[in-house]
């Protein structure tokens, strides 16, 4: 089954386009093609995302970014156009479900005049939420469009669910990504750190899941960039602490000062980013003007802070539940010493498999969309089908596992 994914949960635009089969348990994934656009230097100036911009650019990208996906799939040819006859809906039907995204709605029109097929796309999965509401909208009435034009099942899907599955996907020889196809060990915890998002789930299977704990401010993604601007480091400042606290640890400096482990020793599974974030402040004004040693020390006592709590408290939910297996997924899963302290962690659960993403696929990607639309569809056929503006469905920026 070949499913087309969309991401537009924050400020990547992407598109991907998956072979998948086997059951929901085990599923067999390979990526055909993929079209990725970043925002990051768009929203530079306003030091994190600007959600109109976002929105904008979206609608600006989501059409291009298809081109290159089934480029690379290579579903775009003359010979997939004689092919593939299944009967395609109308363009008064885009124009109803686009009415609100005119830009998007005037590049849909352009390409399926070229395109008036359906490609070979069986399915399409797109993110519901959470993330930013005027991103997510674009990338969902996308979707629509999608599923009614080329009259095919559209799948909503939990963003969250998708840095959940995106453990199973590895790169083989041939530069395509393709499921690991291994069956894992449920109970299974998944820690879950992004810029919006601080979590700890109980998996007890695909698409069963339990929330043990979760952040009760800052996620500590955007902890990490709104420290990154308060040392006045350029956005994103996630990358750039982490850099600095490596050096800070390289050269062996360290801050002569300690800044708090918020809710570290608390009998939940909550975090808390705020505190933090607001004690590195403090620290800034009572230094005045800081040197580059001094952000260093800044940088590498903030980056042992947060991840002694996230290691913490990951290892308390695995002691308790007794799982066997965690699952780390998340912008912030990019960062090397959260990686590296985790695993060190691991060594006291030999019996504990730990399942980290890629690194490019860490961040939000459409991969992950289409893998959870996948294990989604196989597990419930019947829930899904071909949309219509008759049907309610509606992006929602807090949905919850």
């Amino acid at each position: 089954m070949k499913i087309l994914a969309i991401e537009t949960s924050c400020d990547e635009t992407a598109v991907s386009i998956l072979e998948c089969s086997g059951e929901a348990h085990l599923p067999s994934c390979t990526v055909l093609g993929t079209g990725l656009y970043s925002q990051a230097s768009k929203h530079a100036q306003y030091g994190g995302v600007y959600p109109n911009l976002a929105k904008r650019e979206h609608q600006q990208n989501l059409i291009p970014m298809l081109r290159i996906a089934l480029e690379e799939s290579d579903l775009n040819n003359s010979k997939t156009k004689t092919q593939n006859t299944k009967e395609v809906g109308s363009i008064s039907l885009i124009e109803k479900i686009l009415e609100r995204e005119q830009d998007l709605l005037e590049h849909c029109k352009t390409y399926f005049a070229e395109y008036p097929h359906n490609p070979g796309i069986e399915a399409v999965a797109v993110t519901q939420g959470p993330g930013l509401e005027p991103a997510l909208w674009v990338g969902l009435n996308f979707g629509k469009a999608l599923s009614a034009f080329w009259n095919v099942p559209l799948i909503p899907v939990n963003h969250m669910e998708g840095h959940i599955v995106s453990v199973l996907i590895n790169k083989n020889d041939h530069s395509k990504s393709k499921i690991q196809n291994t069956k894992i060990n449920f109970p299974a915890i998944a820690l879950l750190v992004s810029g919006g998002h601080t979590e700890l789930q109980l998996v007890s299977g695909w698409g069963s899941y339990k929330l043990l704990g979760q952040t009760r401010d800052d996620a500590v993604g955007e902890a990490f960039d709104k420290v990154a601007r308060l040392l006045d480091l350029p956005y994103p400042g996630g990358p750039e602490i982490s850099r600095l606290a490596a050096q800070a640890r390289t050269e062996n400096i360290k801050a002569p000062f300690t800044l708090p482990r918020p809710m570290i020793s608390s009998d939940d599974f909550d975090f808390s980013y705020a505190g933090l974030k607001t004690a590195v402040l403090y620290k800034v004004k009572e230094i005045g003007t800081l040197s580059d040693q001094q952000k260093k020390e800044i940088a590498r006592e903030f980056e042992d802070a947060s991840i002694e709590v996230l290691v913490a408290k990951t290892k308390k939910a695995l002691k308790t539940t007794g799982a066997k297996t965690l699952i780390v997924g998340g912008g912030v899963v990019a960062n090397t010493y959260l990686r590296d302290e985790l695993t060190r962690m691991l060594s006291e659960f030999p019996d504990v498999s730990a399942l980290f993403p890629t690194r490019e696929l860490s961040t939000d990607n459409a991969v992950m969309i289409g893998v959870a639309g996948y294990i989604a569809l196989k597990k419930n056929p019947d829930h899904f089908s071909v949309f219509s503006p008759d049907q309610t469905l509606r992006a929602n920026g807090t949905l919850k596992l």
